[in-house]
């Protein structure tokens, strides 16, 4: 049985404004990234930075389907790992926004990674709800030592 990482939250913002907020780079300064090579589309390759942990990403983005749902591929070399980030207006003004990322394997790595991942895009979907309802970014200066020290050991891209 493989293993994937799942989260999710409701925001109090429209589809489209959560949408926006994910694939703009400018956005996501805001709440997730420092910064951000171009906006999610489909087929395209983007670098995201986190300036003040000194990490970065590759992102293959896969789909993107707006106001839907947004597809990439991220990690180090032959740890690519799938994400899928789906959005569902609950009404005008709210929308259930669910990640769901992997698969692993069931062994001790897997699920060492599975709850890094977990704990990551619970952070990432509390964030992108605290910037969206009040205007606030909880991640700058949030990341511990030893979420860097998992990061790096699971392989993720340190500069």
């Amino acid at each position: 049985m493989d293993l994937q990482a799942k989260a999710e939250v409701r925001v109090a913002r429209s589809a489209g404004e959560v949408f926006e907020a994910i694939v703009d780079p400018r956005k996501m300064s805001g709440y997730f990234i420092s910064s951000g090579s171009g906006r999610l589309e489909s087929g395209q390759t983007v670098k995201w930075t986190w300036g003040d942990v000194g990490a970065e990403a590759s992102v293959k983005v896969v789909e993107v389907l707006p106001g839907r749902r947004v597809s990439f591929l991220w990690g180090a070399a032959g740890q690519e790992s799938r994400v899928d980030l789906e959005l569902e207006p609950e009404s005008a003004d709210a929308t259930a926004v669910r990640v769901t990322e992997g698969s692993w394997p069931s062994d001790d790595a897997g699920i060492e990674r599975l709850s890094g991942q977990v704990f990551g895009w619970a952070h990432f979907l509390l964030c992108l709800k605290a910037y969206l309802e009040h205007g606030i970014n909880l991640r700058t200066g949030s990341i511990t030592r030893s979420h860097l020290q998992r990061i790096a050991t699971a392989g993720a891209g340190r500069k």
